[in-house]
């Protein structure tokens, strides 16, 4: 969660992400990494061990279908706007045409036991989501 002892807010450290852009996205093995640059020292990267899904004016682009990567791409290098973090709807990094999504179902995070990782801050602060927990209660 960060590396001080404190109550953990949902979408404070997300948030962080807005006034950033995505400048990479690089498929590791079995789990996709998105890198974020932005006005500050930080350097965010969001360890996505369910892969996202793609939402834009058209429709939703999921993992294995055809573009997906080509989806992924064409957020490169837009600004971040806003971002959700809610139990019901997962994280969500909205951009100005699309957004990228993270809300699985329980088969979807199997075998394991994480959904995605964000750190990179120069206050050391960073969160880690897993099924049933915050943000997440609802995936079980």
């Amino acid at each position: 969660m960060s590396s001080e002892h404190s109550a953990y807010v949902p979408n404070e450290l997300l948030g962080r992400l807005v006034g950033f852009h995505l400048f990479s996205f690089q498929f590791v093995m079995d789990y996709v990494q998105l890198r974020f640059d932005g006005p500050t020292a930080d350097m965010p990267v969001l360890n996505c061990d369910v892969l996202p899904v793609v939402e834009t004016k058209t429709g939703l682009i999921a993992p294995g279908q055809l573009g997906y990567a080509d989806a992924l791409r064409a957020f490169i290098p837009s600004n971040v706007v806003a971002t959700v973090e809610q139990t019901g709807r997962g994280l969500r990094i909205e951009f100005d045409e699309a957004a990228i999504v993270l809300h699985p179902d329980i088969e979807d995070v199997l075998p394991g036991p994480e959904i995605a990782l964000l750190d990179g801050f120069e206050d050391g602060h960073w969160m880690c989501w897993r099924p049933g927990e915050v943000s997440f209660e609802d995936v079980v």
